[in-house]
Protein backbone atom coordinates (compact mmCIF):
# COMPACT_ATOMS: atom_id res chain seq x y z
CA UNK A 1 0.00 0.00 0.00
CA UNK A 2 2.71 2.41 1.19
CA UNK A 3 4.88 1.51 -2.71
CA UNK A 4 1.59 2.15 -4.40
CA UNK A 5 0.85 5.45 -2.36
CA UNK A 6 5.03 6.24 -3.33
CA UNK A 7 4.57 5.43 -7.36
CA UNK A 8 1.30 7.45 -7.39
CA UNK A 9 3.06 10.80 -5.33
CA UNK A 10 5.95 10.45 -8.09
CA UNK A 11 3.73 10.35 -10.97
CA UNK A 12 1.84 13.43 -9.71
CA UNK A 13 5.34 15.11 -9.38
CA UNK A 14 6.85 14.05 -12.64
CA UNK A 15 3.31 14.93 -14.61
CA UNK A 16 3.63 18.83 -12.80
CA UNK A 17 7.39 19.13 -13.53
CA UNK A 18 6.19 17.70 -17.22
CA UNK A 19 3.74 20.39 -17.37
CA UNK A 20 6.02 23.33 -16.35
CA UNK A 21 8.88 22.56 -18.58
CA UNK A 22 6.27 22.24 -21.23
CA UNK A 23 5.01 26.25 -20.06
CA UNK A 24 8.15 27.22 -20.01
CA UNK A 25 9.15 25.79 -23.46
CA UNK A 26 6.14 27.64 -25.00
CA UNK A 27 7.15 30.66 -23.50
CA UNK A 28 10.55 30.68 -24.96
CA UNK A 29 9.89 30.09 -28.17
CA UNK A 30 7.28 32.37 -27.98
CA UNK A 31 9.79 35.11 -27.14
CA UNK A 32 12.37 34.03 -29.60
CA UNK A 33 9.59 33.76 -32.53
CA UNK A 34 8.96 38.06 -31.87
CA UNK A 35 10.72 40.41 -33.77
CA UNK A 36 13.54 42.04 -32.45
CA UNK A 37 12.49 45.14 -33.68
CA UNK A 38 9.12 45.34 -31.81
CA UNK A 39 7.21 44.58 -35.12
CA UNK A 40 5.13 41.29 -35.11
CA UNK A 41 4.51 40.11 -38.62
CA UNK A 42 3.90 36.62 -38.01
CA UNK A 43 6.17 35.80 -41.08
CA UNK A 44 9.23 33.88 -41.96
CA UNK A 45 11.76 35.59 -43.73
CA UNK A 46 11.80 35.52 -47.31
CA UNK A 47 8.22 34.40 -47.41
CA UNK A 48 5.54 36.30 -49.10
CA UNK A 49 2.44 36.71 -47.96
CA UNK A 50 0.00 35.61 -51.44
CA UNK A 51 -2.72 38.35 -49.59
CA UNK A 52 0.45 40.89 -49.75
CA UNK A 53 1.69 39.96 -53.00
CA UNK A 54 1.49 42.49 -55.99
CA UNK A 55 -1.64 41.58 -57.74
CA UNK A 56 0.67 40.72 -60.91
CA UNK A 57 1.72 37.94 -58.91
CA UNK A 58 -1.48 37.10 -57.45
CA UNK A 59 -2.75 36.86 -60.86
CA UNK A 60 0.21 34.50 -62.34
CA UNK A 61 -0.37 31.90 -59.54
CA UNK A 62 -4.29 31.88 -59.92
CA UNK A 63 -3.68 31.41 -63.72
CA UNK A 64 -0.97 28.41 -62.94
CA UNK A 65 -3.48 27.10 -60.90
CA UNK A 66 -6.43 26.87 -62.94
CA UNK A 67 -4.11 25.55 -66.05
CA UNK A 68 -2.75 22.88 -64.08
CA UNK A 69 -6.18 21.91 -62.97
CA UNK A 70 -7.78 21.95 -66.07
CA UNK A 71 -4.80 19.65 -67.43
CA UNK A 72 -4.92 17.08 -64.56
CA UNK A 73 -8.86 17.16 -65.06
CA UNK A 74 -8.58 16.29 -68.52
CA UNK A 75 -5.91 13.75 -67.85
CA UNK A 76 -8.23 11.86 -65.41
CA UNK A 77 -11.56 11.92 -67.29
CA UNK A 78 -11.08 9.91 -70.74
CA UNK A 79 -14.05 7.23 -72.27
CA UNK A 80 -13.86 4.91 -75.08
CA UNK A 81 -17.36 6.32 -76.20
CA UNK A 82 -15.84 9.49 -76.66
CA UNK A 83 -12.26 8.76 -76.97
CA UNK A 84 -11.37 11.87 -79.49
CA UNK A 85 -13.01 14.80 -77.31
CA UNK A 86 -11.20 13.13 -74.44
CA UNK A 87 -7.84 13.44 -76.26
CA UNK A 88 -8.74 17.07 -77.87
CA UNK A 89 -9.29 18.27 -73.50
CA UNK A 90 -5.59 17.09 -73.34
CA UNK A 91 -4.01 18.23 -75.85
CA UNK A 92 -5.76 21.47 -75.41
CA UNK A 93 -3.40 22.59 -72.59
CA UNK A 94 -0.33 20.75 -73.80
CA UNK A 95 2.67 21.92 -75.54
CA UNK A 96 6.00 20.90 -76.51
CA UNK A 97 7.86 17.59 -76.07
CA UNK A 98 4.19 16.41 -73.87
CA UNK A 99 1.83 17.17 -76.33
CA UNK A 100 3.88 15.84 -79.25
CA UNK A 101 4.63 12.24 -77.21
CA UNK A 102 0.47 12.39 -76.44
CA UNK A 103 -0.34 13.13 -80.22
CA UNK A 104 2.17 10.19 -80.97
CA UNK A 105 0.35 7.83 -79.02
CA UNK A 106 -3.08 8.84 -79.92
CA UNK A 107 -4.06 5.98 -82.34
CA UNK A 108 -3.26 3.21 -79.73
CA UNK A 109 -4.85 4.91 -76.60
CA UNK A 110 -8.15 5.37 -78.53
CA UNK A 111 -7.61 1.33 -79.72
CA UNK A 112 -6.91 0.14 -76.16
CA UNK A 113 -9.65 2.35 -74.69
CA UNK A 114 -12.24 0.74 -77.18
CA UNK A 115 -11.14 -2.83 -77.13
CA UNK A 116 -11.64 -2.57 -73.06
CA UNK A 117 -14.40 -0.58 -73.08
CA UNK A 118 -12.52 2.08 -70.36
CA UNK A 119 -14.34 4.85 -68.93
CA UNK A 120 -11.96 6.85 -66.17
CA UNK A 121 -13.15 9.56 -64.31
CA UNK A 122 -11.49 11.47 -61.72
CA UNK A 123 -11.71 15.12 -59.89
CA UNK A 124 -8.95 17.43 -58.52
CA UNK A 125 -8.77 17.41 -54.85
CA UNK A 126 -5.95 19.92 -54.49
CA UNK A 127 -3.22 21.99 -56.63
CA UNK A 128 -0.14 23.14 -55.24
CA UNK A 129 2.89 25.36 -56.86
CA UNK A 130 5.73 23.82 -55.83
CA UNK A 131 7.82 26.76 -57.83
CA UNK A 132 7.10 29.50 -60.17
CA UNK A 133 8.77 32.61 -62.19
CA UNK A 134 6.94 34.02 -64.69
CA UNK A 135 7.28 32.35 -67.74
CA UNK A 136 7.48 28.51 -66.14
CA UNK A 137 6.11 26.42 -63.07
CA UNK A 138 6.21 23.47 -61.07
CA UNK A 139 3.18 22.01 -59.92
CA UNK A 140 1.63 19.06 -57.63
CA UNK A 141 -1.76 18.28 -58.11
CA UNK A 142 -3.89 15.23 -55.95
CA UNK A 143 -6.44 13.74 -58.16
CA UNK A 144 -9.38 10.76 -56.98
CA UNK A 145 -11.10 8.86 -59.07
CA UNK A 146 -12.19 5.92 -60.56
CA UNK A 147 -11.56 2.98 -64.18
CA UNK A 148 -14.36 1.00 -64.98
CA UNK A 149 -13.19 -1.63 -67.69
CA UNK A 150 -13.02 -5.12 -69.06
CA UNK A 151 -10.25 -6.15 -66.49
CA UNK A 152 -12.00 -4.62 -63.54
CA UNK A 153 -15.28 -6.74 -64.25
CA UNK A 154 -17.73 -3.41 -65.42
CA UNK A 155 -17.16 -2.07 -61.97
CA UNK A 156 -15.91 0.94 -61.06
CA UNK A 157 -12.30 0.91 -58.92
CA UNK A 158 -10.71 3.72 -56.78
CA UNK A 159 -8.01 5.04 -58.69
CA UNK A 160 -5.68 7.89 -56.85
CA UNK A 161 -2.97 10.13 -58.46
CA UNK A 162 -0.48 12.97 -57.97
CA UNK A 163 0.49 14.18 -61.27
CA UNK A 164 3.80 16.98 -61.28
CA UNK A 165 2.96 19.17 -64.45
CA UNK A 166 5.59 21.47 -65.70
CA UNK A 167 4.13 24.56 -67.34
CA UNK A 168 5.31 27.15 -69.65
CA UNK A 169 3.81 30.53 -70.43
CA UNK A 170 3.02 31.00 -73.95
CA UNK A 171 1.41 33.86 -75.52
CA UNK A 172 0.18 34.56 -71.71
CA UNK A 173 -1.44 30.92 -71.97
CA UNK A 174 -0.53 28.28 -69.63
CA UNK A 175 0.31 25.11 -70.93
CA UNK A 176 1.49 21.82 -69.88
CA UNK A 177 5.12 20.82 -70.95
CA UNK A 178 5.92 17.93 -69.14
CA UNK A 179 3.28 15.35 -66.53
CA UNK A 180 4.39 12.73 -64.53
CA UNK A 181 3.12 10.55 -61.77
CA UNK A 182 4.85 10.86 -58.78
CA UNK A 183 4.86 8.18 -56.21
Amino acid sequence: MRRTLVNVSLYVVVMAVTALLVVVGVRVVSADAAPSDGSSTGMVEGVTELDRAPAAEQQRYADILDAATAEATAFVNIRYDDARASIDAVMAGATGAFRDQYAKSTDGVIQVLTENKSVMTGKVLWTGVVAQDPDSATVIVATSGTVQNKQTGDQPVARYFRLQLQLVSEEGKWLTSDLQFVP
